[in-house]
């Protein structure tokens, strides 16, 4: 299977390439296209920092990085990226729809690959058929973070990047949700880039995880959980593989703060 993402000795940081704080540096990492990747870390390794990398958001100081087989700028020019923020970003004052809408009318002019309106086909995907004249102070926080996916998923984008989507969601939502992602993952086939803090959350979502150590920002682990899940990543939260995988991840995590 080809690699979505590969990249190699990777720096990343803020403040010029003279005077640049590193917030990740020497990266060496590979992501097969089609896989769900949770990246876990303390505050400050560099999890969402890697995200904005892959989204041509913010340029490495040094390394190389390919995404989907190309520079990170000719696939955001192609619209093959989308990305889910903690907070779901929805302009107050549009309805639903005209949310999902958003990126047709945005950057149009330095795009390469023409956008269709999808949004109410992808509405109904999210489970919100009928939600589409409502405004965003109508829906619950996880209605409003699936306005968020279907949006990132208008374009029909090869990688979808997720940094703490659902980090600011109640327990029982924030399962449902998980469990409609991987849904959602099958039936697309969208590599998946899933930054958390919750180890729980990333064993349970990942076929693999890889955690990240601070200071500066760097891989310390990869865990594949793939012999540990059925087909299609599929396993049960108290199964006594994932929750020993998950003290794994615990420990490594100490390691890293």
């Amino acid at each position: 299977m080809a690699n979505a993402i590969e990249a190699s000795r990777l720096d990343v940081g803020y403040g010029g390439r003279q005077a640049a704080v590193k917030v990740l540096s020497g990266l060496d990492l590979s992501v097969e296209a089609g896989s769900f990747l949770s990246i876990l870390g303390p505050s400050g390794c560099g999890k969402s920092t890697l995200l904005r990398v892959v989204a041509d958001l913010l340029d490495p100081l040094g390394g190389t990085i390919r995404v989907l087989g190309d520079t990170p700028h000719a696939v955001r020019s192609r619209r093959d990226v989308g990305f889910v923020f903690q907070d779901s970003t929805l302009l107050p004052w549009r309805t639903v729809r005209d949310n999902v809408r958003l990126p047709l009318g945005v950057g149009q002019g330095s795009l390469t690959r023409k956008i269709e309106d999808r949004s109410d086909e992808l509405l109904e995907l999210m489970g919100l058929a009928g939600f589409g004249e409502r405004l965003p102070h109508q829906l619950s926080g996880g209605q409003r973070q699936r306005v968020a996916i279907a949006r990132a998923l208008l374009g029909q984008p090869k990688l979808l990047l997720m940094d703490e989507p659902f980090g600011a969601l109640d327990e029982i939502t924030r399962d449902r949700l998980n469990d409609e992602l991987l849904n959602l993952w099958r039936r697309t086939g969208t590599t998946i880039l899933f930054v958390t803090h919750s180890i729980a959350e990333a064993a349970y979502l990942g076929e693999r995880v890889v955690v990240l150590a601070a200071n500066p920002g760097r891989l310390i682990r990869d865990l594949d959980l793939r012999p540990l899940k059925q087909d299609g990543n599929r396993c049960t939260r108290e199964d006594p593989a994932i929750v020993a995988a998950m003290a794994e991840l615990r420990t490594a995590l100490e390691q890293a703060s």
